[in-house]
């Protein structure tokens, strides 16, 4: 979210800041990336209205996004076509969208301070799935040659409009082929942050 320029007296009290500000203000971003992904989850689960979804929304974290999705009741459509059904799914995802977005805005912000991370938003209604916001993160890389070249033949071949697109196709490929290793990856590395915050706390 973009904030407006402060007035001069607040920029003057940021530039009077000492040292010991800039390092403890470091202190506090870090040890709010820090909180586990499970604490993560378990704030939302408790913040959130219980009666948002149908069941507990999917909560997916990385460092520099929180993403939650829920899943609202289908509407009664018994007899209706699938463009009927498909339109009746819309309309109760644009209503929730609508209904919610104050207080969505609310936790959102609640969330950025505590966790220092964004936060994103999307439902399934039937067999409808809507994001309403994404977050787009440059990531930097360094590519041999060959692997250069495998991203230039996704470009010439029209597959991909750029370098960046090309890799950004090719980190879809592999998440959409390799989902359920991934998925098992991921478990592990929630079962490493479990442990490892059941450990003894740092001096």
């Amino acid at each position: 979210m973009n904030t407006g320029q402060g007035s001069s007296a607040a920029a003057a009290a940021g530039d009077a800041a000492g040292p010991d500000d800039e390092t403890n203000a470091g202190e506090s971003a870090g040890a709010a990336r820090g909180k586990s992904a499970e604490e993560l989850r378990a704030w939302f689960i408790g913040r959130l209205p219980g009666d948002w979804f149908t069941a507990t929304p999917d909560i997916q974290v990385d460092r520099e996004e929180i993403t939650i999705v829920g899943a609202l009741p289908a509407p009664e459509t018994a007899g209706a076509s699938d463009a009927e059904r498909a339109a009746a799914a819309e309309g109760r995802i644009r209503r929730f969208r609508e209904e919610t977005r104050s207080r969505r805005i609310d936790i959102a912000r609640e969330a950025e301070h505590r966790f220092r991370r964004k936060v994103s938003w999307g439902v399934t209604c039937a067999d409808a799935t809507e994001m309403f916001t994404t977050l787009s993160v440059p990531v930097m890389t360094r590519l041999r040659q060959h692997e250069r070249r495998v991203l230039d033949t996704l470009v010439d071949a029209g597959v991909a409009r750029s370098r960046s697109d090309a890799l950004a196709w090719c980190v879809r490929l592999t998440g959409e082929n390799a989902d359920a290793w991934l998925s098992r990856l991921r478990a592990a590395l929630r079962h490493v942050e479990k442990v490892r915050d059941e450990g003894p706390a740092r001096g």
